[in-house]
């Protein structure tokens, strides 16, 4: 549903774990490179045959919002001070990154290639809740302005 759903990009995503700058590496190693350099221009013409303009900005969403690195993963873990904080920071950035990429890749297609599937009705659904969520009035700052103006 994000438009990159092959093998390889999972590979790189996972790489990309480790540092997003690896990703670049990856896709090298996966397309047979023995090197690439650091703007990856030997590997362009093979990306832009493995994936449509949608799937690849589709990817680059996904891993820019994607869980941090591990030594990001590791800084978040020394200042929260805990296992759980730790994993909900993790989660909620991949689950983050997975919304917004779904929502681009599915709409993309809906506008440009006229695809409309049971994904997309999820993708309206989730952009639906994504405004809900900025749009809706904050009641929790209501109470407090109610205990402040009390005190």
């Amino acid at each position: 549903p994000l438009g990159f759903g092959d093998w390889q990009s999972a590979v790189a995503t996972v790489m990309g774990l480790v540092a997003k700058e690896n990703i670049v590496s990856a896709f090298g190693v996966l397309f047979g490179f023995a090197e690439v350099t650091e703007q990856g221009a030997e590997i362009w013409g093979q990306l832009a045959q493995h994936y449509t303009v949608l799937g690849g900005f589709s990817m680059l969403i996904f891993n820019l919002l994607c869980a941090p690195c591990i030594a990001a993963v590791g800084a978040i873990s020394r200042e929260m001070k805990s296992l759980k904080w730790t994993l909900f920071a993790i989660g909620y950035h991949t689950v983050f990154a997975y919304a917004a990429s779904l929502i681009f890749y599915q709409l993309g297609s809906l506008i440009l290639n006229g695809v409309f599937g049971i994904w997309t009705v999820i993708a309206f659904l989730v952009l639906a809740g994504a405004v809900y969520a900025l749009a809706r009035k904050d009641h929790f700052d209501e109470k407090n302005t109610l205990q402040r103006t009390a005190a």
